[in-house]
């Protein structure tokens, strides 16, 4: 066993946990070969023909049927879909029943993006601007007050909500001060960090900067988080674990020294509290009510869930907007098109997973405890939203728990049970084509990290000692590590 440790890592550290750490190796290099000999999806099943680069996170899970395949593609029009004011009258030749193919009514009155896919790019990640004072684009401000609402979630700003909106669609006879709410602006603090052996590698960290507020200062008080679009493939994957299985995690993980904990949050589809799966701090319980509330804070459409248009009670001229053409907006068959579309959504298959290098990096991944927190295996329960999600094993590296990440990568916005500090461990299948889905390669909750090596070295808190041991690695461990990370 002591074998497997990487050698500049010291031994007297591994052995009370010497067989643990030795299975954990075992299990993700049989885990590796398994995929490797069988060329599998990272859910069981193998699609029958390779998806255009840049479409990788776009492909719907084997064995549809075909009124689902047709549901599929009609939830990844309005994916598509831009979103546009009711009615566009000043446009010539428009049917103001029905807009055109490709739009929607219904716009705002204040939103973020005009789209989906505005953010989500061909269902990946936001990217960030490297330019000083940038104003966000794919991310979003986070805003709200001490305390809490009555449901136990985040205590919203009483102008402002529980984000910043950075555009609105009140006509200009109308608008009480300006377009949108704020403007919202990031400059990067870069830091130096050495390595045991000498490497320096340069982190960032976001500095936000909120000018030309509609409606007057947020106030000393409000608590504020930057957050980047995330990725959003594999999601019907992760909502058909069961909690059972979830908290099985949580408590394996105390037996090691870690202490993941799931979120509670509300539940408003069905009327109670129930764990969290989905968002930075897991704050969200299922995929439709992410999609409804998605609609809603970033582009203001209402839906059978959110009826009620995103307007604080001071917005008087936001208040006062007509709404589009349908209430809600989203209309039933679409809200359920749109959601089956990101249930069914496959994680993209691992590569080249026979190297040599990649092969000793799930060796080092193990060894730096990576795997306890990403954990490599999971399984769906029968209670899929479709049968072909039903029973099937597949491999995101998430325990879908929250973790204290440590001061440095603290927001100071509590979020449900999830605390300052917490975040949700991200899923890593499919890291590795970031870059070629739509040229972002940006990581953690704000988009501070631009690769794989500065995610790792902002680890903090229980996470600690994962990052201290790839810190420790020679620079040919940590190329190694980073090609397994790339290749799952």
């Amino acid at each position: 066993m002591a074998a497997d440790l990487p050698p500049t890592i010291p031994r007297s550290r591994h052995q009370p946990g010497l067989r643990r750490q030795g299975a954990i190796v075992g299990a993700l290099l049989a885990l590796v070969t398994a995929l490797t000999l069988g060329g599998g999806a990272a859910g069981e099943g193998k699609r029958s023909a390779a998806p255009e680069p840049n479409a990788v996170y776009m492909q719907p899970v084997d064995g549809l049927d075909a009124p689902e395949l047709a549901t599929f593609r009609a939830g990844e029009t309005l994916f598509r879909t831009s979103w546009i004011v009711f009615p566009a009258l000043q446009i010539p030749n428009w049917d103001v029943v029905r807009p055109p193919a490709m739009f929607g009514w219904g716009l705002g009155p204040t939103y973020i993006a005009n789209a989906c896919m505005g953010c989500h790019v061909q269902a990946g990640s936001g990217k960030t601007s490297d330019k000083p004072g940038a104003t966000v684009f794919q991310q979003l401000l986070r805003i709200s007050i001490p305390g809490t609402n009555p449901h136990g979630g985040p205590n919203p700003h009483p102008i402002y909500g529980d984000q910043l909106q950075v555009f609105d669609v009140i006509s200009a006879d109308r608008r009480q001060v300006r377009e949108g709410e704020a403007d919202v602006l990031v400059d990067w603090q870069a830091e130096m960090v050495t390595l045991p052996d000498g490497s320096r590698v340069e982190l960032r960290r976001p500095r936000i900067r909120v000018t030309s507020l509609s409606f007057g200062p947020l106030g000393p008080e409000v608590m504020t988080s930057l957050r980047n679009t995330p990725a959003i493939f594999g999601l019907g994957y992760l909502e058909s674990v069961s909690e059972e299985d979830i908290l099985a995690l949580a408590e394996a993980q105390k037996a090691r020294g870690l202490n993941g904990r799931p979120n509670y949050v509300r539940d408003d589809i069905n009327d109670k509290t129930s764990l969290g799966r989905f968002g930075w701090k897991a704050n969200q319980p299922g995929v439709r009510q992410q999609v409804a509330a998605a609609f809603l804070g970033d582009m203001g459409i209402t839906s059978p869930l959110y009826t009620k248009q995103n307007c604080p009670p001071a917005q008087t001229d936001c208040r006062a907007m007509p709404p589009g053409d349908y209430k809600p907006e989203l209309r039933a068959a679409d809200f359920d098109a749109i959601s089956f579309w990101a249930q069914a959504l496959e994680a993209p298959e691992p590569r080249q997973l026979a190297r040599a290098e990649v092969q000793r990096g799930a060796q080092l991944f193990a060894a730096a405890r990576c795997a306890l927190c990403h954990v490599p295996d999971m399984k769906t329960s029968r209670n899929a939203p479709f049968p072909a999600l039903a029973n099937r094993s597949f491999h995101p590296y998430t325990d879908l728990l929250l973790h204290d990440m440590g001061e440095a990568l603290a927001d100071g916005r509590p979020d449900f049970r999830a605390g300052p500090r917490d975040w949700r461990t991200p899923p890593l299948w499919g890291i590795g084509l970031r870059q070629q889905v739509n040229g972002s390669s940006n990581l953690l909750h704000d988009g501070r990290a631009r690769n794989v090596t500065e995610a790792i070295l902002w680890h903090g808190g229980e996470a600690q000692d994962a990052r201290d041991r790839f810190a420790g690695f020679s620079r040919e461990e940590r190329e190694a590590l980073l090609a397994f990370v790339n290749a799952i």
